[in-house]
Order: C-alpha cells, then sequence, then structure tokens
C-alpha cells in the first residue's frame, strides 16, 4: 500500500501548488558500464508546495510567484551538469535547489528511468522534502 501524501495545494493553509510536469531530458545517469557508455531518457515531474500568503497575491507580476520557467530551467542545468549514478541524489539535488527558494515549502519530486526495462514503462523513484527537513534554517 502506497503512503497517502498530504494536500500540496490548500489555501486554508496558505499553500499554492506550482508543477512542471513529464520533463523529459537526456540525462547521463546510472551505475552500469552500459550505462555511462551514452545518455539515456528520463522524465522528471516537479511538484512544489509553495507560500500563498496576501502578499503572493494581488498583482499580475511574474517576481510575485515561484516562476515555473525558472524551476525548469534549473533542472535542466542539473542534469545537464554531469553524470549521476543515483535516481535518488537527482531528485535530492533538484528538491535542494527548489528548496533554496524560500517561498518553497516543500518539493515532490520524481524521476523515472524511461528505457530501462522493455517490459516496463518506467522505473525510478519519488521523493518528497520539506523545509523543515533542511539542516539550516
Amino acid at each position: 500500500m502506497m503512503p497517502t501524501l498530504g494536500p500540496i495545494a490548500d489555501r486554508a493553509g496558505g499553500i499554492r501548488h506550482v508543477f512542471v510536469r513529464d520533463l523529459t531530458l537526456s540525462a547521463r545517469i546510472g551505475v552500469h558500464p552500459h550505462e555511462h557508455a551514452a545518455p539515456q531518457r528520463v522524465r522528471i515531474n516537479v511538484d512544489l508546495g509553495v507560500d500563498d500568503t496576501p502578499d503572493a497575491v494581488g498583482t499580475d507580476e511574474l517576481p510575485r510567484v515561484v516562476d515555473y520557467e525558472k524551476v525548469a530551467d534549473s533542472v535542466r542545468a542539473i542534469v545537464a551538469s554531469g553524470h549521476v549514478r543515483l535516481a535518488e541524489t537527482l531528485a535530492e539535488r533538484i528538491a535542494t535547489a527548489c528548496l533554496a527558494d524560500r517561498r518553497v515549502r516543500s518539493a515532490r519530486i520524481r524521476v523515472e528511468k524511461l528505457d530501462i526495462f522493455a517490459d516496463a514503462a518506467s522505473a525510478g523513484v519519488e521523493i518528497e522534502r520539506h523545509r523543515r527537513d533542511l539542516s539550516t534554517p
């Protein structure tokens, strides 16, 4: 049975949901020798719980919100930065980058390797990290 995750958007709790869905990239990832030889396709999903406070609503201006284009660009840069052995490591790096924005309370990251098994659509990992999980305030 899969654990039940709490709501990522909750007006009463002051949380807005910002997401990037099904970002498919070419990544250098894996522990096996053949995975070091060539990049492989990964699909990445990012779900962020973001402060939805009174100062976050109002004017129709980009600086007042967490910009999903910047989130996607950050993910692309992390994936392009070099070989990573584990999908878990890649997910942690993405979560850390997302939580660097102080408005982000939580980050749920899914990393899927798309061509790993002939008889499965994907295999991978999903993590969820919260600002309170960080060692520094």
